[in-house]
């Protein structure tokens, strides 16, 4: 028989399936692996992000510029994703995209506590974020190919959750650097080298214990099955083609996550606010976004599980969240801000744990990465949109920003109403 492209970084095997190198570790093994990976590299770039709005603004930049240029970051994060995930799906060669993205992230953070122009900063968070971009739509279709074995939600939950132990410790280390250092940026952005160094060689280890994850998922529903027989949220009889459209139902749910972005302010705004109107130190700031990493923690965890019975119901509280982030995190008062802040690291647990969880389900594998990088790229423009619109609005009316926000949130609600009901929701 003729071969076909090397699985995920490997070499050309035959295309006899019984010649594709086999996992040395169960799934739920390697989904938890996979999670100290990520924990480790959210120390590092969390740990950074924790002080990003302080730090610009300390080198001169106003609220919109934070808005637009951690906007930006977050719209490179995602929109790139368009390139990577065909890309990724084309070549196959899924570890290597990991592994150059993580790369690319973990060795220029240290690097922006040492700058002292804005623009040099501001080209270093984007630099950080394109690697987010690199890495995301292969390291997601490695993951998915493991949960279609632990359960898509609990196994994107579970990934999730380690993904914010890191986001929590990270920002708790730069915080008491911070505190110890005088405020002085350099050695407590420097220490986020040594696990930068550990992400990789455990990459490398990784990489060589399970070559081609793709031996995990089996086809979970037969052809022709029914569409109770379906995993939540899933499409029934999903082939693992690499042509054609992506279903419709994947394009609906894009255009309810993205409305669900509008008006969501990055934490770089949240934290310019808690720092410029007096009700935190910059000390104090990666002690707030620590808590909202242990938040997303819970949340994934907790909407994973329900998802993985009750579908894409669970998503009603995605606007919810979203509607009530800048209500409170903006307010002028300490205690409203921070209940903000930690809405805002509910929200965001949702949207990185159980909408790739959907997207894995609504999509056969074929394709999977290329929709990791479509839904991405619908992302990064709402987040665009939102950083900016958050920025701007803030320094013009909280009150617009509040309302603004609501009106778009309660028509995703609205888009979310029409979904369900093309959907069977629930496992039986």
């Amino acid at each position: 028989m003729g071969t076909v492209g090397p699985p995920h970084g490997g070499t050309p095997v035959s295309g006899n399936t019984a010649a594709a190198p086999q996992p040395r570790m169960g799934p739920w093994r390697f989904v938890l692996a996979f999670g100290t990976v990520s924990l480790l590299a959210d120390f590092v770039y969390e740990g950074a992000r924790s002080v990003t709005g302080p730090l610009l603004a300390r080198l001169g930049a106003s609220a919109a510029v934070v808005g637009a240029v951690t906007g930006a970051g977050e719209a490179a994060a995602l929109v790139l994703r368009l390139v990577s995930g065909p890309l990724a799906d084309r070549t196959r060669r899924f570890w290597a995209w990991t592994v150059a993205g993580y790369a690319l992230s973990v060795l220029t953070v240290p690097f922006l506590g040492l700058v002292s122009t804005l623009w040099a900063a501001g080209a270093l968070v984007l630099a950080e974020r394109v690697g987010k971009a690199v890495r995301s739509p292969a390291k997601d279709t490695l993951l998915s190919h493991a949960t279609a074995a632990t359960g898509r939600g609990r196994g994107f939950g579970v990934h999730e959750a380690m993904d914010q132990i890191g986001a929590l410790i990270g920002p708790l280390v730069v915080a008491a650097v911070l505190a110890a250092g005088g405020d002085d940026y350099g050695p407590a952005l420097g220490v986020l080298a040594a696990p930068g160094v550990l992400v990789l060689g455990l990459l490398t280890w990784l990489r060589w214990r399970v070559p081609d994850p793709a031996s995990y998922e089996t086809a979970p529903v037969p052809a022709g099955a029914g569409a109770s027989e379906a995993p939540a949220g899933g499409v029934p009889g999903a082939a693992a083609a690499r042509t054609g459209p992506l279903p419709r139902a994947f394009w609906v749910f894009a255009a309810f996550t993205a409305m669900t972005m509008a008006g969501f302010a990055t934490f770089g705004v949240l934290s310019f606010h808690l720092v410029e109107r007096d009700l935190l130190s910059p000390a104090a700031v990666p002690v707030v976004y620590a808590a909202a990493m242990g938040v997303d923690a819970l949340a994934a965890l907790a909407v994973g599980w329900a998802y993985d019975r009750l579908g894409l119901r669970v998503l009603v509280v995605l606007p919810l969240l979203s509607a009530a982030v800048p209500a409170l995190a903006f307010s002028d008062a300490l205690v409203p801000a921070v209940l903000g802040s930690l809405a805002w690291g509910a929200a965001t647990g949702v949207q990185e744990s159980t909408l790739r969880a959907t997207v894995a389900d609504l999509v056969p594998s074929g394709r999977r990465a290329t929709a990791y990088g479509l839904f991405a790229a619908v992302m990064g423009a709402a987040a665009a949109v939102g950083g900016t619109l958050a920025g701007v609005l803030y320094e013009r009316s909280v009150p617009a920003l509040v309302t603004v926000t609501a009106s778009v949130q309660t028509a995703a609600l609205l888009l979310l109403a029409a979904l369900l009901p093309r959907r069977r929701t629930g496992r039986r």
